[in-house]
């Protein structure tokens, strides 16, 4: 292929000089093969990629392919209901439900019925009047210890932090909220001027590296926090221990994006390098984790505070659930979140093959808790791939007491899934940081698509909680869930996640194997 190149480029520039000089437009025809020569002498001179090296210029053709293919493959391979991560359908019904169009489809389900894993709700001969239920059931935050409880939704946004999203994606996630009456996660990376411009309500999350309040040294910093947590549009404080995307896993913000801008809301020295690391500092132990919790209730004045983690090692929970206990300090809320959970970039082997699911966390953290019969002192928030009405039921048929989104409501903004969220190139102006992509998002525009979702979504859950002949979709079980696990057996949520009886981890009454681990498990140490 090199020679034939060579070949081309010595024939077709010669036949152009020849004429050339008998016909002076031929010329011309050095402006299309002229940049062909150009673009081949490079290939040739590159050392980076073989097959270009060998193929000058046709080489090229493979990595335009594979830039085009998941593009390709969206819009003309993939069938509405195998796309990945989220399907064809669950897009549509995010889409359709943003824009206020019609939302219902024709001529039946696409979905194999008796295919292994299909799942379905059992609904009721004596259904309840949609009209007569309440649009907006509300769940209120903050346990024994807590002075500012908050009213939240069933629905709210999942963490996502400003510069993994553009300023005009935050704006009009919070103006969303503001319109709908839900909160908006901050995510770790801080509380930015676009998460106070619309004035929804915010949970402020505090990662690792504590950005917002944190000293030079990195370590969280009491005077920065009590600060950020007396604003008024903070109603929450959600402690990060783990994230499904990439739990067990830091974060580093390169210097190239550590702009003055970032380094302001993060507290942290701009064009630097900044690292996140995997585990807190403030605490070392179970125990120091609760009294840690302890001291952000303190300096927030009693605001709710909760922790978001992805089920890892059970025993470290049986551990925290041990420490609550003993030092009679309780969050008042845990955030479950599944290893099927998104971010922007994460090493693959993070995404794919590290966490618990959330289903089977969702339903472990629920169990555990009411084992140790302290479930009554906290709430639950399910985070992991909630995109419709009947994964909110899914969620809290298995112990969930409210919602968070991310993906959902990033689609409500226009995401597309075009899978380039850690290339700075996000075609919607959703994950990127260029000003000239970003522009096309237009804030008053998408913030009420947020709201639609938000509210369409809520209705459906109460609609198919109805169906159930439920007045309120916190009264379904386990039982009005159903899988098929082969082509003739089908079991209830309830079969597969077996319900935990109050007190039982504190009785005795658990297999031999589980009394082992609990008589080895400590609260001063994570070993």
């Amino acid at each position: 292929m090199v020679k034939a190149f060579i070949g081309f480029s010595c024939v077709s520039l010669g036949v152009i000089i020849v004429l050339g000089l008998f016909f002076p437009w031929v010329f011309w025809l050095l402006v299309l093969v002229l940049p062909i020569v150009v673009m081949g002498v490079l290939d040739l001179l590159q050392t980076k990629h073989a097959i270009i090296r060998n193929y000058p210029v046709v080489g090229r053709m493979r990595y335009w392919m594979e830039a085009l293919r998941p593009k390709i493959y969206q819009y003309f391979v993939e069938s509405d209901i195998d796309g990945s991560p989220i399907n064809r359908v669950d897009r549509s019904t995010i889409y359709q439900r943003a824009k206020r169009e019609l939302d219902s489809q024709p001529f039946g389900t696409q979905f194999n019925v008796y295919a292994e894993g299909y799942e379905w709700m059992a609904h009721s001969i004596q259904p309840q009047n949609f009209d007569h239920l309440e649009k907006d059931p509300r769940v209120t935050f903050g346990g024994k210890d807590c002075k500012q409880p908050y009213s939240g939704s069933i629905l709210n946004v999942s963490a996502m932090s400003y510069g993994s999203l553009s300023n005009n994606a935050v704006q009009a996630l919070n103006g969303g909220a503001k319109i709908g009456n839900f909160a908006h996660n901050t995510g770790e990376g801080g509380i930015s001027e676009a998460h106070l411009k619309q004035g929804g309500d915010i949970i402020w999350q505090i990662g690792t590296g504590y950005f917002g309040c944190r000293d030079d040294d990195g370590n969280f910093s009491d005077s920065l926090f009590a600060e950020k947590s007396a604003l008024p549009q903070v109603r929450m404080i959600e402690l990060k221990i783990s994230q499904g995307a990439k739990p067990g896993h830091g974060g580093i913000l390169p210097a190239a994006k550590n702009t003055p801008e970032i380094a302001a809301i993060r507290h942290v020295k701009p064009h630097t390098t900044v690292f996140s690391p995997p585990y807190h500092k403030a605490f070392n132990s179970p125990r120091e984790m609760m009294l840690f919790i302890q001291r952000l209730r303190d300096l927030s004045k009693g605001k709710p505070v909760g922790f978001k983690l992805c089920i890892g090692q059970q025993r470290e929970f049986y551990a925290i659930c041990k420490a609550m206990i003993e030092t009679d300090i309780y969050p008042d809320f845990i955030t479950v979140d599944g290893g099927e959970g998104g971010t922007g970039a994460a090493p693959p082997e993070f995404s794919n093959s590290v966490g618990m699911p959330l289903m089977d966390g969702l339903s472990f953290v629920h169990d555990t808790l009411t084992g140790f019969n302290i479930r009554h002192h906290m709430k639950i928030i399910a985070s992991g791939k909630i995109l419709t009405g009947y994964h909110m039921l899914r969620a809290m048929a298995l112990g969930a007491d409210t919602c968070n989104s991310a993906r959902a409501m990033m689609m409500a903004l226009g995401c597309i899934q075009a899978l380039v969220c850690n290339t700075n190139k996000c075609p919607t102006g959703v994950a990127t940081q260029d000003k000239w992509l970003s522009a096309g998002l237009v804030v008053d525009d998408k913030k009420h698509r947020v709201a639609n979702y938000h509210r369409d979504t809520i209705e459906s859950a109460i609609e198919l909680a109805g169906a159930a002949g439920l007045k309120d979709p916190h009264d379904i079980t386990r039982r009005h869930i159903f899988r098929r696990v082969f082509m003739n057996q089908v079991k209830t949520f309830e079969d597969i996640y077996p319900s935990t009886a109050p007190g039982t981890l504190l009785n005795g009454l658990m297999p031999e194997h589980l009394k082992r681990e609990m008589e080895t498990v400590g609260i001063d140490t994570w070993i």
